[in-house]
Parts: C-alpha cells; sequence; structure tokens
C-alpha cells in the first residue's frame, strides 16, 4: 500500500489470532501497521507482531528498494508493535533508533538492551529532519502507556497516531474505510483499550488541535483520509464521555429467562414510544460491544437477577467494566428478579455509585420469578421517564 509518493505501508495482516491482547474477540482479524517515509534519510514508522517479523523485514526491503533505514521511530512499546526491535537493529545494523526516554528503558527490560549507542531519544516538540519531511513529536502519555509518543509530519500533513484512531480488523477484510464502516470496531476498541485515559486522549487532542491533518495514520485498522474531522470529532465526544447518539441500551442477564422476557417487553415498549433501543444478553454477547454500546447512549437500563443475595456474576463484571472505564453521565434504569428477596437494584446501584454524574430513575422493575400484570405497570413508568 503506498500512502503518498513518499510515504509507504509496510505492515502486516494477523488472521491467526482469535482474541486480541488475550480478550477482544477480533473475528476479522487484526492488522499491525508499520509505515516507511523515504527522503533524503529513510525512517521506518513502528514494529510489529513478533510472529510477523521477517514479513515486516521483507515488506521494509521492498519498500526501500536496496537503501538502508536510517532510522527506525518507536511510538508504543507494546509488544504487538514492538517485538521485532532487536531484529530491525540486527538486520540494519547503521540504524538508529528514535523514542522516549520511557521507551528505552523498557526496550531493556524485553531485549536486555536499550541500544545505547544507537539511541535518538525524543520527547514534546522534538523533531527529526529526514529531508523534505520533517516529524514533530507530541508526547502521549497513557495513550494509552506512559511512554507513548505520536508524530506530525508537517509537509504531507500525516499524523502518526500510535494506538490512537485504531480499530479491530485485518485491513485486507476492511473494504471501504469511511467513517461508518470504521467507527462501530472503532469504538470497541476505543473503550475497550483506551477508554480509561480519555483525559490523557483530550490533551492529545488540544495538542493537535492547531494542526493541518490531512491522513491520520495509526498503528491498527485504516489510514484515515479526506475530512478526518469527522474521525477526531468521535474522539473527542468518546473521550469527554459524552454520549455520541440519543438512545437507549437495555443490558440483562438472566437464569431462566423471565429476566429476559421482562427486558426484551420493556424495549419492545420503548420502541413503540419511538425510542432507538439496543438489547445485549451479557452472557452471551460480546462484551465489549456491550460496554461500546453503554458508552454511545444516552441511557441504559441494567437488568438483572439476583444472585447468591448480590447481582448476577456477568452484570456484576460488566458494571465493574464500566466504572473502570469512567462510566458518567447517563440515566439509568433497572430491572430486578429475585425468587424471595430481591436484591438485584441495591447492588447495581451501589456499583454504580462509583461513576459520575448517573440519573437514577427512581421507578423500577421488581419482578418476583416471573412478570405479572402489575409489572407491567411499573414497566409503564419507566418507559415513560426513559422517554421524556
Amino acid at each position: 500500500m503506498q500512502i503518498s509518493d513518499s510515504v509507504k505501508y509496510v505492515g502486516v495482516d494477523d488472521h491467526k489470532v482469535d482474541l486480541f491482547e488475550g480478550q477482544f474477540e477480533v473475528p476479522n482479524g487484526m492488522s499491525y501497521n508499520s509505515y516507511v517515509i523515504l527522503d533524503e534519510k529513510t525512517a521506518v514508522m513502528d514494529s510489529v507482531d513478533e510472529d510477523f517479523g521477517d514479513e515486516w523485514i521483507s515488506n521494509i526491503k521492498q519498500a526501500v528498494g536496496g537503501r538502508s533505514p536510517d532510522y527506525l521511530v518507536v511510538q508504543h512499546m507494546e509488544m504487538d508493535h514492538s517485538a521485532n526491535i532487536k531484529k530491525f537493529m540486527d538486520t540494519f545494523k547503521d540504524a538508529k533508533i528514535v523514542s522516549s526516554k520511557m521507551a528505552f528503558t523498557m526496550m531493556k527490560n524485553y531485549f536486555g538492551t536499550d541500544f545505547a549507542e544507537r539511541q535518538v531519544v525524543v520527547a514534546e516538540n522534538s523533531k527529526l529532519e529526514l529531508g523534505s519531511h520533517t516529524l514533530s513529536f507530541i508526547a502521549a502519555p497513557n495513550v494509552h502507556w506512559p511512554e507513548v509518543v505520536m508524530s506530525y509530519e508537517s509537509s504531507e500533513g500525516i499524523l502518526f497516531s500510535a494506538d490512537g484512531f485504531g480499530k479491530f480488523g485485518a485491513l485486507d477484510s476492511e473494504g471501504d474505510a469511511a467513517i461508518e464502516k470504521w467507527k462501530d470496531e472503532a469504538r470497541r476498541y476505543y473503550f475497550g483499550i483506551v477508554g480509561k485515559f480519555g483525559s490523557n486522549v483530550q490533551a492529545v487532542l488540544k495538542k493537535a488541535a492547531n494542526l493541518k491533518i490531512e491522513r491520520i495514520c495509526p498503528l491498527h485498522g485504516p489510514v484515515l483520509s479526506g475530512d478526518v474531522s469527522a474521525y477526531v470529532s468521535l474522539y473527542d465526544i468518546w473521550s469527554k464521555y459524552e454520549s455520541e447518539e440519543d438512545g437507549i441500551l437495555v443490558a440483562y442477564t438472566s437464569v431462566y429467562g423471565n429476566t429476559r422476557k421482562a427486558s426484551l417487553k420493556l424495549a419492545e415498549k420503548l420502541s413503540e414510544k419511538g425510542q432507538k433501543v439496543v438489547v445485549h444478553d451479557l452472557a452471551r454477547d460480546d462484551i465489549y460491544e456491550c460496554l461500546s454500546d453503554a458508552f454511545r447512549f444516552s441511557k441504559i437500563v441494567f437488568a438483572s437477577t439476583t444472585y447468591n443475595g448480590d447481582v448476577f456474576p456477568a452484570m456484576r463484571d460488566f458494571l465493574f467494566k464500566l466504572a473502570e472505564r469512567n462510566f458518567q453521565n447517563k440515566t439509568v434504569a433497572f430491572i430486578e428478579n429475585g425468587s424471595w428477596s430481591p436484591m438485584a437494584e441495591k447492588k447495581m446501584a451501589s456499583i454504580l455509585a462509583l461513576c459520575s454524574g448517573i440519573s437514577i430513575i427512581e421507578d423500577k422493575v421488581s419482578l418476583r420469578i416471573s412478570m405479572k400484570e402489575e409489572n407491567l405497570a411499573q414497566m409503564e413508568k419507566v418507559v415513560e421517564a426513559l422517554s421524556k
């Protein structure tokens, strides 16, 4: 892939991975992106996953056409982007590594060496002159690791964004990279991996606000081009923990199907009121898609059985995942179920107390095993409150 006359893609696609980072389902695989800038000096932007070192080196050699790269720029030390640093340095023996001070510490922990004689240490506002191309470095701590730097190439308006603006999926399964094709998996990626660090993302967005960005080259997913403001706008919404759209997520757990029936009935009534509703079974649906939709919509209904005097495990896990990602600024309602003493609503509310800006609707649906007429009446009140 050619990004421009001077910038080429040398990354790889991974269709062997089933769980990215051991937890995220990636049915369409994963890309590990790397780029080469060709100028008087040649810079390779980041490495790839360990299993693809030979393919990556071959891609670089083909791109540089017999030249030897002058620099390897390491923006992020997570192993899917750093595993082949030593292979690169052993292959291109005159090349230097450009990275942050903390990244070199991580390299020593990883490889037993920090390549001391071949280091170029960069920080905020550092520049790397390549000829007609200049890389300016942007410190991006905790987006989503502490050593991260991004870089901006001014002559072509390219932001090399490290893990920022990435998404799940191999590039050969992408098709159109338009925002409608991008945002669902990018949102799932963002809230699964980066979501805790919204304030850090905001800091980087402020630094980048005055840059003329024509393309964004992330370490995962497609190169973003054209009007990139739409992508930046979504990152701004996500990192401020604002709702992306007005709608209602109904997230439920159910043992024998009664809480499920109540959840679906509530969703039906909300739809009849003209509300956009998405329903997730937390025990069966991809949990990170559920998380993504919880942040996406303005309102959420948590529906759970009581289990061992507490909330059902899948619901408890979901709520704590939300809390650790700074879930906030939502309107919330509850459905609870209990054979003799429903406790789920109380337990769910206690976890949500860890979150800020949560407005809890006073009315709730409280089942005793199965749905009855009185529960339908409770539902009407909840529907009315959620439809305002």
